[in-house]
């Protein structure tokens, strides 16, 4: 059975093909109602599909975004997936995920993948493009968008959170709760001096801690940013001499590994040892006892982000629009921090 094409529809619907490609793609030109049904009843009747590939080389874009996170295992990068992918369902996009796992061959390899998919543009939560991504971003002259992370450089666009004002905040609340100092949970070695959300939360930490006239020396723990490996760190750091009687965490997820690791061990959490995360995961109400953390309005930022990656006026030459938007954080209170309720 020979291909239906658009010469069929306009044959049928005895128009052009310009219009049949009009009534198709909702534009760029109106096309008078009459006419519009009779090309729909055309594409019906002969049963006419799109050819989506042709056009993607046509016009060098298609309906898709790709997002690159680094672990979708993790809660807030799942949470933030399902954002996008909601925000970009609103535009027409479909959205595709790649996990990089930290590691800069993966996003490369995703880098190249999506862009040779020709999509609309890329989403990436990194821990910073590496040299060979930014090269390949070059090169394909992609709309990329960093999400989750401060940009190197002027020109980036990006859609950030207040990280170091949040920490300051989640730091600042357990101190007022009258402990003699708050340790912190941050990141692994490998983790960017700058930029990076956890370094953004350590910094907010030692800016708190500073304000209140507490020393920050040997009060700072590396840790990977999962449970699970944090549920071992937590256990030979809670069960040493020099506990401390509080905790803030970079991740809700390292958080909920310190409360397991806590319950092990028979501490009462937070008579004993008070704890705070980042992020606001829903699991994050569902532990015991409720996590303390700081939250954010995730459906915005991935709203932001989908508008800025499919905006071309954000890259026009002068543009007065903003490409670095920031978005504040906000203390949600539990009981894991000792406040009742």
């Amino acid at each position: 059975m020979a291909k239906v094409t658009r010469d069929d529809v306009a044959r049928l619907a005895g128009t052009s093909t310009a219009v049949v490609s009009y009534v198709i793609n909702d534009g760029p030109r109106p096309v008078a109602p009459a006419t519009r049904e009779r090309v729909l009843a055309a594409i019906k009747e002969l049963g006419y599909r799109p050819d989506r590939v042709a056009q993607a080389m046509a016009s060098r874009r298609t309906d898709l975004i790709g997002l690159i996170v680094p672990d979708a295992r993790q809660p807030f990068f799942a949470e933030m997936a399902h954002a996008v992918e909601q925000a970009a369902a609103d535009r027409g996009k479909m959205v595709l995920v790649g996990n990089s796992d930290y590691l800069d061959e993966r996003e490369v390899h995703y880098l190249r993948a999506f862009l040779g998919m020709r999509v609309s543009g890329l989403i990436l939560i990194s821990q910073g493009p590496s040299e060979r991504a930014a090269a390949e971003i070059e090169a394909w002259d992609a709309r990329v968008v960093l999400l989750h992370r401060r940009p190197e450089a002027i020109d980036d666009v990006a859609v950030v959170l207040d990280d170091i004002g949040g920490a300051q905040m989640v730091t600042r609340h357990l101190l007022e709760h009258g402990h003699e100092y708050v340790a912190c949970l941050g990141g692994v070695e490998s983790t960017p001096a700058y930029g990076d959300p956890v370094t953004d939360h350590v910094e907010g930490w030692r800016r708190a801690m500073k304000e209140a006239g507490r020393s920050t020396d040997g009060r700072l723990f590396q840790a990977p940013y999962n449970r699970y490996d944090t549920y071992r760190v937590a256990l030979d750091l809670l069960a040493g001499p020099d506990r401390p009687p509080a905790l803030v965490c970079a991740t809700d997820d390292q958080a909920i590994g310190v409360l397991r690791a806590a319950r092990e061990l028979g501490l009462d959490v937070p008579g004993e040892l008070a704890v705070a995360g980042f992020d606001d995961v829903k699991e994050a109400a569902l532990t015991d006892p409720p996590l303390t953390t700081v939250g954010s309005d995730r459906e915005a930022m991935a709203r932001a982000a989908v508008d800025l990656v499919l905006d071309d006026g954000v890259r026009a030459t002068g543009s007065r629009r903003e490409r670095v938007r920031q978005f504040p954080s906000g203390l949600v209170v539990r009981r894991s921090c000792g406040c009742g309720g």
